[in-house]
């Protein structure tokens, strides 16, 4: 059933009220990605995410469920997506959970237009740090890339051969909506590594039984950071060309992991070279 409702003193939005509606069950199959890829939009819940996506996508619609909202700012939320022209549209809270993704949903769900992420839209300044990603799996690990490489300070983000759809709502949540903050390129091995090359800028390989640790590579220049699958690693195909790096890692009394989740990886190394950059001497070396 579809009512009208007002909104603490806005215009009325329609009012979704039955978790049977036809618009319920169209935004449920866009948890799919042969239906986001169909429609050529995706779904963005929660108010960080949200906030984070205003100034990237292209935000058509948005669900909002009063009675699970937490805070004060869901209304300056929704006042910003009707002035970018997005359409508002109220939930009762049944149909609300039906389309939630999450099992404590903060009562907002957008649908955004999936936009373009070409190489070509990467900085490739002097000095560049980049995080290059082939075939991650797991959404939460693509995600977790992206928050930790945004708030390492990379200049961009190189999704190669994505095992997972990088607009998926488990990537959205993961990244805690940086996955819009970061300048991002979604690719093949084959052009990241021509478009690298091209610029003269050096790659390094997370490798565990690599013979340099990390910190003794030099990361101060332009350097794309390479890391590989939870399952496989890295292909031959970047292992061939990459400065292989190792992370050292203790074995401890009992013996220890011979490697690391891919995310922890890519923060570790991402971080390593941020230190670098800030001047900050290595471990042990004063």
């Amino acid at each position: 059933m579809i009512m009208n409702g007002p909104v603490s003193g806005m215009r009325a939005d329609p009012v979704i009220t039955s978790r049977t509606n036809k618009k319920v069950a169209e935004l449920v199959r866009l948890r799919l990605p042969r239906h986001r890829a169909r429609a050529g939009a995706f779904l963005i819940e929660g108010y960080r995410e949200l906030s984070r996506a205003q100034s990237r996508v292209d935000l058509l619609d948005l669900y909002y469920c009063r009675a699970l909202w937490s805070g004060r700012h869901e209304a300056a939320l929704l006042a910003r997506a009707r002035a970018g022209g997005t359409r508002l549209v109220e939930l009762a809270e049944e149909p609300f959970r039906r389309i939630s993704h999450r099992d404590r949903p903060d009562g907002l769900i957008g649908v955004g237009r999936i936009f373009p992420a070409p190489l070509n839209g990467l900085p490739a300044q002097h000095g560049s740090l980049l995080l290059v990603v082939q075939g991650i799996e797991k959404p939460g690990n693509l995600g977790a890339m992206l928050r930790t490489a945004c708030a390492a300070g990379v200049d961009g983000v190189i999704i190669c051969d994505p095992a997972t759809d990088p607009y998926g709502p488990g990537v959205v949540r993961a990244s805690l909506g940086h996955l819009f903050t970061v300048p991002l390129a979604i690719t093949d091995s084959g052009s990241a590594l021509r478009w690298l090359q091209q610029r003269g800028i050096t790659i390094f390989a997370g490798i565990p039984d690599a013979p340099d640790a990390s910190w003794d590579a030099d990361l101060t220049g332009a350097a794309a950071i390479a890391i590989g699958s939870e399952q496989r690693g890295l292909s031959s195909r970047w292992a061939e060309v990459a400065h292989p790096v190792r992370i050292p890692m203790s074995a401890g009394p009992a013996g220890g992991p011979d490697s690391l989740n891919a995310a922890v990886a890519a923060g570790v190394l991402l971080f390593e070279a941020a230190r670098q950059r800030s001047g900050i001497a290595a471990p042990g070396s004063g």
